[in-house]
């Protein structure tokens, strides 16, 4: 059990990819945490700035797992505005989730690296997870995947990696200041990704290259909220264009190992059935 009077760790997007992950590690190890997620006991929400003295009350690190993504129009004045309720409430270490290639993600590191905290950015790839965990688990599903920019290589990070190295920079002196730029051991197309999930899987799943305006088309047609449509056309549309496509030395740095590959996500989440069709 942990001390209900210790400092806490808040965790935002506690229920997200990483967040999720980054609150159970640091659960296994014993530190007291407070999940930052609407539905929380002590609810959070990004939008909800009358939920932040609560949620930040006792904190001594939090987590910054923005919703839906830094990119979008509004999430640096909301940053600002919770590193500085942050530094009024006490806490002293900050640890942001950053998107890769992203400018207006880097405006949001700046806000961070400018707070007055010790802070840790995590700036990431694609994670491997959007084909089991996110908008792209449909499309695996159904055997059938369609996206645009298919043939731009991406270096996908494993979430567990993002999340380990999160939990270090929480808890451990010596993360402090540094930008950890986290992507997988090798670049792959989208294409070859869906090619080796349909091998880890033993199904025919296609990837089938679609236009950026039929893209945008399917995922309203999947009824996917506006923000989330809006949020993926922008990367597929903007980022997805090389940019990103050379790995780097982020997790080895951070933990002394090389990155997990997607060979080895594609394989276990076969084994636990994240792709088993049912009915």
């Amino acid at each position: 059990m942990t001390d209900s009077t210790a400092p806490q760790i808040l965790v935002t997007g506690g229920t997200g990819k990483t967040g999720s992950r980054v609150a159970a590690r640091l659960a296994q190890q014993g530190h007291p945490i407070r999940l930052g997620s609407r539905s929380a006991p002590t609810p959070f929400s990004w939008a909800d700035r009358d939920t932040w003295p609560a949620a930040l009350a006792g904190v001594h690190a939090a987590y910054l797992a923005f919703q839906p993504d830094l990119a979008v129009p509004g999430a640096a004045e909301t940053l600002r505005a919770f590193a500085a309720a942050a530094k009024r409430a006490g806490v002293r270490r900050l640890v942001l989730l950053s998107g890769r290639g992203e400018p207006e993600a880097l405006e949001c590191e700046r806000i961070v690296r400018g707070s007055g905290l010790e802070w840790t950015i995590v700036r990431c790839s694609f994670f491997a997870q959007n084909f089991s965990e996110g908008a792209f688990t449909d499309y695996i599903l159904a055997g059938r995947v369609a996206l645009p920019n298919g043939d731009v290589p991406e270096p996908f990070v494993h979430a567990d990696d993002v999340a380990e190295i999160a939990a270090l920079a929480l808890t451990e002196d010596g993360h402090g200041g540094e930008v950890y730029e986290l992507t997988g051991p090798r670049a792959l197309t989208f294409a070859e990704a869906v090619a080796e999930i349909a091998a880890a899987t033993g199904r025919d799943i296609a990837f089938v290259p679609v236009s950026r305006t039929d893209f945008v088309a399917a995922l309203t047609e999947y009824q996917l909220p506006t923000d989330v449509v809006s949020l993926l056309d922008y990367l597929f549309g903007t980022i997805l264009d090389g940019r990103n496509s050379t790995t780097t030395d982020g997790v080895r740095r951070a933990l002394g190992r090389e990155p997990r590959d997607f060979t080895e996500y594609a394989r276990a989440n076969a084994a636990a059935g994240s792709w088993n069709i049912l009915g």
